[in-house]
């Protein structure tokens, strides 16, 4: 019977130490879930016991900071390009005046209207200095060609597309007809010889639909060599110097026959 108390004195004095070391184990369990370091550190024995505040503060998340958006910097404005102007088409009626001698041979205008006469170098040794005249229809002088003849023994006279073309000089028809320019685009031609200079030829090229032929007397300014130009499908050096689209070109040129003839760069022979 004693031994039975005694016993349950043991049991009863025992029981509340392990509640509390449950209670204790529960209790650490809990916190090391939350707490971290402040929990072995307590565990330990050898610090604070842990307080409300600082378990709050261990288990807060810091808030990321938010930061302002970056602002992108406005395209550059890309100004229009500047636009250039179309370059006027000034036309000079002509009255078939002259636009150029040589010798005692004088050149009219082949057409009634003309844009510019553009003087330049022959591809023919044999062809003469022209020296243009006052009523000379907007005269201007090309680059050279590099042909070795004179910077005005041609000239490329720029009319109208449907410009009836006329006789530049009084003469006598020597031969006219097609031929092919450059060995490869259709073309007509009239060659006259000069009643002013007998022997010598005035040549012209780039005409469509020639009217006249061999022994035939011309009249310059009043006898019709073309009803029109030749429209040449490449640019011409003439083109720079005009209005755009650029018009087609009669060219007249005169030939001392005398003077013998030798290949040039730029010749039309094939």
């Amino acid at each position: 019977m004693a031994l039975r108390t005694t016993a349950a004195r043991d049991l009863a004095s025992t029981e509340p130490r392990r509640l509390r070391g449950l209670l204790a184990l529960v209790l650490g369990l809990t916190l090391a879930a939350c707490g971290g370091d402040d929990i072995a550190v307590e565990r330990s024995g050898g610090a604070a016991p842990l307080t409300a505040e600082r378990a709050v503060e261990a288990t807060t998340t810091a808030v990321p900071t938010t930061l302002a958006p970056a602002t992108t910097a406005a395209p550059p404005t890309t100004a229009a390009p500047p636009t250039t102007a179309a370059v006027p088409r000034v036309l000079v009626d002509t009255g078939f005046a002259p636009f150029a001698t040589v010798d005692q041979v004088v050149l009219v205008h082949p057409a009634a209207q003309v844009e510019t006469v553009g003087f330049h170098e022959s591809n023919h040794d044999g062809a003469r200095q022209l020296a243009p005249t006052e009523s000379a229809a907007r005269p201007i002088e090309l680059e050279t060609r590099d042909r070795g003849t004179g910077s005005r023994s041609a000239a490329d006279v720029v009319v109208a597309p449907d410009a009836e073309i006329r006789s530049p000089v009084t003469g006598t028809v020597k031969r006219a007809g097609g031929y092919i320019l450059y060995c490869e685009h259709d073309d007509d031609f009239a060659v006259i010889e000069p009643d002013a200079r007998p022997g010598w030829e005035v040549k012209v090229l780039h005409i469509d639909g020639v009217q006249v032929q061999a022994g035939q007397r011309v009249e310059a300014g009043a006898t019709v060599l073309a009803p029109r130009p030749t429209p040449l499908p490449f640019a011409s050096q003439v083109d720079d110097h005009t209005a755009s689209p650029a018009w087609p070109h009669v060219h007249i040129e005169v030939v001392d026959t005398s003077i013998p003839d030798r290949p040039s760069p730029g010749g039309s022979g094939c």
